[in-house]
Protein backbone atom coordinates (compact mmCIF):
# COMPACT_ATOMS: atom_id res chain seq x y z
CA UNK A 1 0.00 0.00 0.00
CA UNK A 2 3.19 2.77 0.73
CA UNK A 3 5.50 2.14 -1.26
CA UNK A 4 8.46 3.95 -0.02
CA UNK A 5 10.05 2.23 3.15
CA UNK A 6 9.19 4.74 6.16
CA UNK A 7 11.62 6.97 8.52
CA UNK A 8 12.06 7.58 11.72
CA UNK A 9 11.48 10.94 13.01
CA UNK A 10 14.07 12.59 15.12
CA UNK A 11 14.77 16.13 15.84
CA UNK A 12 12.73 17.44 13.10
CA UNK A 13 14.58 15.56 10.35
CA UNK A 14 13.16 12.00 8.25
CA UNK A 15 16.11 10.12 9.26
CA UNK A 16 17.14 6.61 7.61
CA UNK A 17 16.76 3.57 10.26
CA UNK A 18 19.91 2.32 11.64
CA UNK A 19 18.40 -1.45 11.70
CA UNK A 20 16.43 -1.34 8.21
CA UNK A 21 13.15 -1.75 7.67
CA UNK A 22 10.24 -4.79 8.75
CA UNK A 23 7.05 -5.50 7.37
CA UNK A 24 3.65 -4.18 8.47
CA UNK A 25 1.22 -7.09 7.34
CA UNK A 26 -2.48 -6.39 6.85
CA UNK A 27 -4.23 -8.90 9.57
CA UNK A 28 -7.44 -9.12 6.85
CA UNK A 29 -5.10 -10.09 3.89
CA UNK A 30 -1.77 -11.53 4.95
CA UNK A 31 -0.34 -8.70 2.33
CA UNK A 32 2.32 -6.21 3.04
CA UNK A 33 1.31 -2.69 3.73
CA UNK A 34 3.86 -0.95 4.07
CA UNK A 35 8.22 -1.32 5.74
CA UNK A 36 8.35 0.39 8.74
CA UNK A 37 11.49 1.77 10.09
CA UNK A 38 13.74 -0.72 12.65
CA UNK A 39 15.17 1.97 14.86
CA UNK A 40 18.47 1.42 16.90
CA UNK A 41 19.10 1.90 20.61
CA UNK A 42 21.27 4.78 19.76
CA UNK A 43 18.58 6.09 17.85
CA UNK A 44 16.05 6.26 20.33
CA UNK A 45 18.19 7.64 22.52
CA UNK A 46 18.83 10.25 20.38
CA UNK A 47 15.54 11.03 20.05
CA UNK A 48 15.31 11.50 23.67
CA UNK A 49 17.89 13.83 23.24
CA UNK A 50 16.53 15.83 20.98
CA UNK A 51 12.88 16.43 23.27
CA UNK A 52 15.31 17.42 25.83
CA UNK A 53 16.72 20.39 23.69
CA UNK A 54 13.26 21.20 22.34
CA UNK A 55 11.92 21.21 25.73
CA UNK A 56 13.29 24.72 27.18
CA UNK A 57 11.80 26.67 24.40
CA UNK A 58 8.57 24.59 24.15
CA UNK A 59 7.62 24.70 26.96
CA UNK A 60 7.94 28.60 27.13
CA UNK A 61 6.10 28.82 24.40
CA UNK A 62 3.01 30.68 24.42
CA UNK A 63 -0.52 28.74 25.15
CA UNK A 64 -2.23 30.55 22.15
CA UNK A 65 0.85 29.20 19.65
CA UNK A 66 0.69 25.63 20.97
CA UNK A 67 -3.11 25.76 20.70
CA UNK A 68 -2.58 26.88 16.95
CA UNK A 69 -0.25 24.32 15.85
CA UNK A 70 -2.54 21.39 17.41
CA UNK A 71 -5.25 22.92 15.81
CA UNK A 72 -3.24 22.96 12.17
CA UNK A 73 -2.58 19.62 12.82
CA UNK A 74 -6.13 18.52 13.10
CA UNK A 75 -6.99 20.20 9.88
CA UNK A 76 -4.00 18.48 7.91
CA UNK A 77 -5.34 15.06 9.62
CA UNK A 78 -8.90 16.14 8.31
CA UNK A 79 -8.01 17.23 5.22
CA UNK A 80 -6.13 13.67 4.26
CA UNK A 81 -8.99 11.70 6.26
CA UNK A 82 -9.72 9.63 3.21
CA UNK A 83 -5.59 8.23 2.75
CA UNK A 84 -5.48 8.64 7.11
CA UNK A 85 -8.06 5.99 7.43
CA UNK A 86 -7.59 3.41 4.54
CA UNK A 87 -3.96 3.26 5.86
CA UNK A 88 -4.88 2.17 9.68
CA UNK A 89 -7.71 -0.18 8.45
CA UNK A 90 -4.84 -1.53 6.58
CA UNK A 91 -2.73 -2.17 9.37
CA UNK A 92 -5.24 -2.50 12.23
CA UNK A 93 -7.53 -4.91 10.30
CA UNK A 94 -10.66 -2.12 11.81
CA UNK A 95 -14.02 -2.16 9.47
CA UNK A 96 -14.39 0.82 6.92
CA UNK A 97 -16.80 2.57 9.78
CA UNK A 98 -14.05 2.21 12.69
CA UNK A 99 -11.25 2.63 10.73
CA UNK A 100 -13.15 6.03 9.43
CA UNK A 101 -15.50 7.18 12.97
CA UNK A 102 -13.42 5.62 15.72
CA UNK A 103 -9.91 6.03 14.84
CA UNK A 104 -8.87 8.65 12.36
CA UNK A 105 -12.04 11.04 12.99
CA UNK A 106 -11.40 10.53 17.20
CA UNK A 107 -7.80 11.11 16.31
CA UNK A 108 -8.36 14.73 15.10
CA UNK A 109 -11.17 15.47 17.62
CA UNK A 110 -8.64 14.73 20.60
CA UNK A 111 -5.95 17.35 18.78
CA UNK A 112 -8.66 20.09 18.60
CA UNK A 113 -10.16 19.29 22.27
CA UNK A 114 -6.42 19.93 23.35
CA UNK A 115 -6.18 22.88 20.97
CA UNK A 116 -8.72 24.13 23.79
CA UNK A 117 -6.83 22.30 26.43
CA UNK A 118 -3.75 24.19 26.01
CA UNK A 119 -5.53 27.19 26.80
CA UNK A 120 -7.21 26.22 30.16
CA UNK A 121 -6.26 27.81 32.81
CA UNK A 122 -2.71 27.07 34.95
CA UNK A 123 -3.14 28.75 38.31
CA UNK A 124 -5.51 27.52 41.00
CA UNK A 125 -5.31 30.11 43.68
CA UNK A 126 -5.08 28.39 47.61
CA UNK A 127 -7.13 29.86 50.19
CA UNK A 128 -4.68 32.05 52.35
CA UNK A 129 -3.20 31.18 56.03
CA UNK A 130 -2.32 32.65 58.90
CA UNK A 131 1.36 31.93 60.34
CA UNK A 132 1.86 33.44 63.84
CA UNK A 133 5.47 34.02 64.99
CA UNK A 134 7.89 31.07 65.55
CA UNK A 135 10.65 29.51 64.23
CA UNK A 136 9.62 29.71 60.38
CA UNK A 137 9.61 33.27 60.87
CA UNK A 138 7.17 36.45 61.60
CA UNK A 139 3.54 36.38 61.69
CA UNK A 140 1.97 37.46 58.65
CA UNK A 141 -0.58 35.84 56.14
CA UNK A 142 0.51 33.87 53.70
CA UNK A 143 -0.76 33.10 49.86
CA UNK A 144 -0.37 30.72 47.29
CA UNK A 145 -0.52 29.56 44.22
CA UNK A 146 -0.65 25.79 42.95
CA UNK A 147 0.86 25.81 39.41
CA UNK A 148 0.50 22.90 37.04
CA UNK A 149 3.88 22.81 35.17
CA UNK A 150 5.80 20.37 31.68
CA UNK A 151 6.94 17.44 33.24
CA UNK A 152 9.40 17.41 30.39
CA UNK A 153 10.07 14.40 27.76
CA UNK A 154 7.16 12.19 27.82
CA UNK A 155 7.71 8.71 26.44
CA UNK A 156 4.57 7.86 24.76
CA UNK A 157 3.89 3.98 24.30
CA UNK A 158 0.99 2.96 22.07
CA UNK A 159 -1.27 0.41 21.71
CA UNK A 160 -2.03 -1.34 18.33
CA UNK A 161 -5.57 -1.39 18.90
CA UNK A 162 -6.61 2.21 17.72
CA UNK A 163 -3.33 3.32 15.67
CA UNK A 164 -4.72 6.82 15.65
CA UNK A 165 -6.51 7.65 19.21
CA UNK A 166 -4.81 6.48 21.36
CA UNK A 167 -1.48 8.19 20.21
CA UNK A 168 -3.53 11.06 19.84
CA UNK A 169 -4.83 10.92 23.62
CA UNK A 170 -1.40 10.96 24.41
CA UNK A 171 0.48 13.42 21.86
CA UNK A 172 -2.21 16.12 22.19
CA UNK A 173 -2.36 16.92 25.75
CA UNK A 174 1.68 16.46 26.77
CA UNK A 175 2.16 18.83 24.09
CA UNK A 176 -0.69 21.18 24.67
CA UNK A 177 0.75 21.23 29.01
CA UNK A 178 4.46 22.28 26.76
CA UNK A 179 6.28 18.87 27.15
CA UNK A 180 8.14 17.11 24.10
CA UNK A 181 7.29 13.68 23.32
CA UNK A 182 9.43 10.45 22.17
CA UNK A 183 6.73 8.44 20.52
CA UNK A 184 7.27 4.48 20.16
CA UNK A 185 4.13 3.07 18.10
CA UNK A 186 2.93 -0.63 18.33
CA UNK A 187 4.93 -2.70 16.31
CA UNK A 188 2.14 -4.11 14.55
CA UNK A 189 0.59 -0.74 13.27
CA UNK A 190 3.04 2.24 13.47
CA UNK A 191 2.84 3.49 9.92
CA UNK A 192 -0.26 5.85 10.72
CA UNK A 193 1.59 7.51 13.61
CA UNK A 194 4.36 8.63 11.31
CA UNK A 195 1.26 10.31 9.02
CA UNK A 196 0.16 11.60 12.19
CA UNK A 197 3.97 13.27 12.95
CA UNK A 198 3.62 14.35 9.29
CA UNK A 199 0.88 16.39 10.12
CA UNK A 200 2.27 17.51 13.46
CA UNK A 201 5.70 18.68 11.39
CA UNK A 202 3.13 20.45 8.76
CA UNK A 203 1.51 22.09 11.21
CA UNK A 204 4.73 23.83 12.09
CA UNK A 205 5.07 21.97 15.78
CA UNK A 206 9.32 22.75 16.07
CA UNK A 207 11.87 20.63 15.80
CA UNK A 208 12.58 18.11 18.30
CA UNK A 209 9.60 18.68 19.98
CA UNK A 210 7.86 15.47 18.10
CA UNK A 211 10.23 12.17 17.50
CA UNK A 212 8.86 9.09 16.19
CA UNK A 213 10.96 6.04 16.54
CA UNK A 214 9.67 2.35 15.97
CA UNK A 215 10.68 -0.95 16.10
CA UNK A 216 9.39 -4.82 15.40
CA UNK A 217 11.46 -5.69 18.65
CA UNK A 218 11.96 -4.51 22.49
CA UNK A 219 14.75 -2.82 21.48
CA UNK A 220 13.51 0.30 20.78
CA UNK A 221 10.44 0.64 23.55
CA UNK A 222 13.56 -0.42 26.28
CA UNK A 223 15.28 2.18 24.73
CA UNK A 224 12.64 5.07 25.23
CA UNK A 225 11.77 4.30 28.72
CA UNK A 226 15.38 4.06 30.29
CA UNK A 227 16.81 7.41 28.17
CA UNK A 228 18.18 9.29 30.94
CA UNK A 229 16.82 12.33 29.05
CA UNK A 230 12.97 10.56 29.72
CA UNK A 231 11.28 12.35 32.35
CA UNK A 232 7.73 10.82 32.30
CA UNK A 233 6.38 7.17 30.29
CA UNK A 234 2.75 6.82 29.30
CA UNK A 235 2.33 3.64 27.83
CA UNK A 236 -0.80 1.72 26.59
CA UNK A 237 -0.70 -2.04 26.97
CA UNK A 238 -0.83 -5.23 28.43
CA UNK A 239 -0.37 -5.55 32.53
CA UNK A 240 2.60 -7.27 32.05
CA UNK A 241 4.67 -5.34 30.31
CA UNK A 242 3.74 -2.29 32.14
CA UNK A 243 4.81 -3.52 35.33
CA UNK A 244 8.47 -4.49 33.43
CA UNK A 245 8.51 -0.63 32.64
CA UNK A 246 7.44 0.84 36.02
CA UNK A 247 10.20 -1.17 37.50
CA UNK A 248 12.67 0.96 35.14
CA UNK A 249 10.63 3.59 35.97
CA UNK A 250 11.34 3.43 39.37
CA UNK A 251 15.06 3.50 39.52
CA UNK A 252 15.11 7.04 38.44
CA UNK A 253 11.45 7.91 39.88
CA UNK A 254 10.26 8.59 36.12
CA UNK A 255 6.78 9.85 36.36
CA UNK A 256 4.18 7.23 35.01
CA UNK A 257 0.82 7.03 33.23
CA UNK A 258 -0.50 3.68 32.86
CA UNK A 259 -3.20 2.28 31.44
CA UNK A 260 -3.21 -1.81 30.85
CA UNK A 261 -4.99 -4.39 31.19
CA UNK A 262 -8.86 -5.02 31.61
CA UNK A 263 -11.15 -8.16 32.57
CA UNK A 264 -14.43 -5.68 32.64
CA UNK A 265 -17.32 -7.32 34.52
CA UNK A 266 -21.00 -6.62 33.22
CA UNK A 267 -23.09 -6.97 36.45
CA UNK A 268 -26.64 -8.24 35.25
CA UNK A 269 -29.19 -8.16 37.69
CA UNK A 270 -32.90 -9.37 37.78
CA UNK A 271 -34.71 -6.80 36.37
CA UNK A 272 -32.51 -5.58 33.56
CA UNK A 273 -33.38 -4.93 29.85
CA UNK A 274 -32.11 -7.68 28.65
CA UNK A 275 -32.11 -6.22 24.94
CA UNK A 276 -29.99 -3.28 26.10
CA UNK A 277 -27.40 -5.91 28.11
CA UNK A 278 -27.00 -7.59 24.69
CA UNK A 279 -26.58 -5.08 23.14
CA UNK A 280 -23.29 -3.90 25.14
CA UNK A 281 -21.96 -6.74 26.08
CA UNK A 282 -22.45 -8.21 21.89
CA UNK A 283 -19.92 -5.03 21.30
CA UNK A 284 -17.08 -7.50 22.70
CA UNK A 285 -17.69 -9.50 19.90
CA UNK A 286 -17.62 -6.62 17.45
CA UNK A 287 -15.68 -3.59 17.86
CA UNK A 288 -12.09 -4.20 17.25
CA UNK A 289 -12.46 -7.64 17.37
CA UNK A 290 -12.43 -7.86 20.79
CA UNK A 291 -9.22 -6.13 20.74
CA UNK A 292 -10.23 -3.46 23.49
CA UNK A 293 -9.76 -3.33 27.34
CA UNK A 294 -12.93 -1.59 28.16
CA UNK A 295 -14.97 -4.69 26.41
CA UNK A 296 -17.57 -5.99 29.24
CA UNK A 297 -15.86 -9.44 28.82
CA UNK A 298 -16.93 -11.33 32.03
CA UNK A 299 -20.71 -11.28 32.19
CA UNK A 300 -22.24 -11.69 35.49
CA UNK A 301 -25.99 -12.75 35.51
CA UNK A 302 -28.28 -12.78 38.44
CA UNK A 303 -29.63 -16.55 37.92
CA UNK A 304 -33.23 -15.67 37.42
CA UNK A 305 -32.36 -13.40 34.24
CA UNK A 306 -29.02 -16.24 33.09
CA UNK A 307 -30.70 -18.37 30.43
CA UNK A 308 -32.58 -15.50 28.76
CA UNK A 309 -29.53 -13.72 28.51
CA UNK A 310 -27.71 -16.77 27.26
CA UNK A 311 -30.32 -17.30 24.56
CA UNK A 312 -30.51 -13.53 23.05
CA UNK A 313 -26.27 -12.82 23.29
CA UNK A 314 -26.14 -16.35 20.82
CA UNK A 315 -28.80 -14.73 18.89
CA UNK A 316 -26.58 -11.64 19.00
CA UNK A 317 -22.99 -13.20 17.73
CA UNK A 318 -24.78 -15.48 14.91
CA UNK A 319 -26.30 -12.21 13.12
CA UNK A 320 -22.47 -11.06 12.89
CA UNK A 321 -20.81 -10.98 9.70
CA UNK A 322 -17.18 -11.97 9.96
CA UNK A 323 -14.73 -11.31 6.79
CA UNK A 324 -13.48 -8.58 4.81
CA UNK A 325 -13.45 -5.56 7.17
CA UNK A 326 -13.37 -3.43 3.79
CA UNK A 327 -16.86 -4.62 2.34
CA UNK A 328 -20.16 -3.43 3.80
CA UNK A 329 -21.74 -4.97 6.19
CA UNK A 330 -18.61 -6.72 7.50
CA UNK A 331 -19.37 -6.07 11.33
CA UNK A 332 -16.06 -8.57 12.80
CA UNK A 333 -12.64 -8.14 10.93
CA UNK A 334 -9.49 -10.27 11.75
CA UNK A 335 -7.49 -9.89 14.82
CA UNK A 336 -4.26 -8.29 14.96
CA UNK A 337 -2.01 -11.12 14.07
CA UNK A 338 -2.05 -14.58 13.44
CA UNK A 339 -0.04 -15.13 16.95
CA UNK A 340 -3.07 -12.99 18.35
CA UNK A 341 -5.44 -15.16 16.65
CA UNK A 342 -3.76 -18.45 18.19
CA UNK A 343 -3.42 -16.94 21.66
CA UNK A 344 -7.16 -16.20 21.58
CA UNK A 345 -8.11 -19.68 20.03
CA UNK A 346 -5.83 -21.60 22.75
CA UNK A 347 -7.79 -19.89 25.10
CA UNK A 348 -11.20 -20.87 23.91
CA UNK A 349 -9.81 -24.27 24.30
CA UNK A 350 -8.59 -23.93 27.62
CA UNK A 351 -12.50 -22.71 28.84
CA UNK A 352 -13.56 -26.21 26.89
CA UNK A 353 -10.98 -27.81 28.96
CA UNK A 354 -11.99 -26.17 32.09
CA UNK A 355 -15.77 -27.29 31.93
CA UNK A 356 -17.12 -24.33 30.11
CA UNK A 357 -19.93 -24.79 27.46
CA UNK A 358 -19.29 -22.90 24.11
CA UNK A 359 -22.51 -21.71 23.26
CA UNK A 360 -21.48 -20.15 19.84
CA UNK A 361 -18.23 -19.87 18.25
CA UNK A 362 -15.20 -21.83 18.96
CA UNK A 363 -14.23 -22.71 15.47
CA UNK A 364 -12.07 -20.72 12.76
CA UNK A 365 -14.43 -18.60 10.58
CA UNK A 366 -12.50 -18.53 6.58
CA UNK A 367 -14.42 -16.39 4.83
CA UNK A 368 -11.64 -15.49 2.54
CA UNK A 369 -8.70 -18.13 3.25
CA UNK A 370 -6.54 -15.44 3.97
CA UNK A 371 -6.57 -13.04 7.13
CA UNK A 372 -6.53 -13.86 11.34
CA UNK A 373 -9.93 -14.36 11.69
CA UNK A 374 -11.72 -15.80 15.47
CA UNK A 375 -15.36 -16.60 15.28
CA UNK A 376 -17.40 -14.67 17.77
CA UNK A 377 -17.39 -17.26 20.89
CA UNK A 378 -19.83 -17.42 23.79
CA UNK A 379 -18.63 -19.58 26.76
CA UNK A 380 -21.45 -20.24 29.48
CA UNK A 381 -21.32 -22.77 32.27
CA UNK A 382 -18.39 -20.75 33.58
CA UNK A 383 -16.95 -20.81 36.99
CA UNK A 384 -15.04 -17.41 39.15
CA UNK A 385 -11.74 -19.80 39.21
CA UNK A 386 -11.52 -20.91 35.44
CA UNK A 387 -8.69 -19.23 33.55
CA UNK A 388 -10.81 -18.07 30.86
CA UNK A 389 -13.03 -15.55 33.51
CA UNK A 390 -9.84 -14.67 35.38
CA UNK A 391 -7.34 -13.35 32.80
CA UNK A 392 -7.79 -10.87 29.75
CA UNK A 393 -8.09 -12.94 26.51
CA UNK A 394 -8.67 -10.07 24.49
CA UNK A 395 -10.44 -11.04 21.39
CA UNK A 396 -14.01 -11.88 20.52
CA UNK A 397 -14.86 -13.98 23.36
CA UNK A 398 -17.56 -13.41 26.03
CA UNK A 399 -17.58 -15.70 29.59
CA UNK A 400 -20.93 -15.92 31.45
CA UNK A 401 -20.86 -16.75 35.10
CA UNK A 402 -24.39 -16.64 37.37
CA UNK A 403 -24.96 -15.43 40.76
CA UNK A 404 -27.62 -15.53 43.21
CA UNK A 405 -27.73 -12.45 44.95
CA UNK A 406 -26.67 -8.62 44.15
CA UNK A 407 -23.83 -9.41 47.38
CA UNK A 408 -23.05 -12.22 45.55
CA UNK A 409 -22.49 -10.16 42.02
CA UNK A 410 -20.31 -7.28 43.40
CA UNK A 411 -18.33 -10.04 45.50
CA UNK A 412 -17.36 -11.61 41.66
CA UNK A 413 -16.97 -8.45 40.23
CA UNK A 414 -14.31 -7.38 42.59
CA UNK A 415 -12.99 -10.65 42.61
CA UNK A 416 -10.00 -9.79 39.94
CA UNK A 417 -7.04 -8.59 39.51
CA UNK A 418 -8.17 -5.79 37.10
CA UNK A 419 -10.46 -3.12 37.61
CA UNK A 420 -10.70 -0.85 34.38
CA UNK A 421 -14.23 -0.42 33.52
CA UNK A 422 -17.01 -2.50 34.59
CA UNK A 423 -21.07 -2.29 33.94
CA UNK A 424 -24.57 -2.87 35.79
CA UNK A 425 -27.84 -3.59 34.19
CA UNK A 426 -30.64 -2.76 36.01
CA UNK A 427 -34.10 -1.23 36.01
CA UNK A 428 -34.28 0.23 38.64
CA UNK A 429 -31.35 2.97 38.65
CA UNK A 430 -31.02 3.52 42.12
CA UNK A 431 -29.97 -0.48 42.70
CA UNK A 432 -28.23 0.26 39.87
CA UNK A 433 -25.78 3.07 41.03
CA UNK A 434 -25.67 1.56 44.61
CA UNK A 435 -23.94 -1.61 43.10
CA UNK A 436 -21.50 0.82 40.90
CA UNK A 437 -20.25 2.55 44.12
CA UNK A 438 -19.27 -0.59 45.12
CA UNK A 439 -17.36 -2.15 42.10
CA UNK A 440 -13.80 -2.06 42.62
CA UNK A 441 -12.95 0.07 38.80
CA UNK A 442 -12.00 2.97 37.85
CA UNK A 443 -14.85 3.00 35.80
CA UNK A 444 -18.30 1.93 35.29
CA UNK A 445 -21.38 2.04 33.11
CA UNK A 446 -24.54 2.02 33.75
CA UNK A 447 -27.18 0.86 31.34
CA UNK A 448 -24.59 1.15 29.12
CA UNK A 449 -21.36 0.84 27.24
CA UNK A 450 -21.03 4.64 26.19
CA UNK A 451 -18.53 6.93 27.57
CA UNK A 452 -18.07 10.80 28.90
CA UNK A 453 -15.50 12.02 27.18
CA UNK A 454 -14.76 14.61 29.82
CA UNK A 455 -14.26 12.17 32.53
CA UNK A 456 -11.27 10.66 34.47
CA UNK A 457 -10.23 7.26 32.86
CA UNK A 458 -8.36 4.78 33.97
CA UNK A 459 -7.81 1.57 36.54
CA UNK A 460 -7.77 0.01 39.91
CA UNK A 461 -5.69 -2.50 40.82
CA UNK A 462 -3.27 -4.14 38.33
CA UNK A 463 -5.69 -2.06 35.30
CA UNK A 464 -3.14 0.51 35.64
CA UNK A 465 -1.71 4.39 37.30
CA UNK A 466 -3.12 7.12 36.69
CA UNK A 467 -6.34 9.42 35.16
CA UNK A 468 -6.05 11.18 31.67
CA UNK A 469 -8.81 12.16 29.33
CA UNK A 470 -10.80 15.28 29.31
CA UNK A 471 -8.71 18.00 31.61
CA UNK A 472 -7.58 15.19 33.67
CA UNK A 473 -5.01 13.91 30.92
CA UNK A 474 -3.75 17.86 31.15
CA UNK A 475 -3.64 17.30 35.00
CA UNK A 476 -1.39 13.91 34.28
CA UNK A 477 1.16 15.26 31.84
CA UNK A 478 1.73 18.05 34.41
CA UNK A 479 3.94 18.34 37.51
CA UNK A 480 2.09 20.57 40.36
CA UNK A 481 4.09 23.49 41.85
CA UNK A 482 3.71 25.37 45.24
CA UNK A 483 3.97 29.20 44.78
CA UNK A 484 3.89 30.93 48.55
CA UNK A 485 4.16 34.71 49.24
CA UNK A 486 3.57 36.80 52.60
CA UNK A 487 0.91 38.86 52.39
Amino acid sequence: MTTTPQRLFIGGEWTEPANGHYEVVNPATEDVVGLAPEASRAQVHEAAAAAQEAFATWSRTRPEERAAILDRAADLMQRDFTANAALAQAESGATTGTARGMQVAVGAARFRRYAKGALEPVEEAVPPQINEAGPMGRAGVFGALAVRQPVGVVTCITSYNNPWANPAGKIAPALAMGNTVVVKPAPQDPLSVYRMAEALAEAGVPAGVVNVVSGSGAEAGEAAVDSPDVDMVSFTGSTSVGQRIAEVCGRSMKRQLMELGGKGAAVVLDDADLDSAVAGIGTTFSFYSGQICTAPTRVLVQRAAHDALIEKLAGYAGYLTVGDPTAKGTVVGPVISAAHRDRVESYVELGRKEGARIVTGGERPAPTGRGFYVAPTLLADCTPEMRVVREEIFGPVVVVVPFDDEEEGIALANDSDYGLIDYVWSGDVARAFRVARRLRAGGVGVNTIGRNMEAPFGGFKRSGVGRDVGSYALHAYSELQAIVWPG
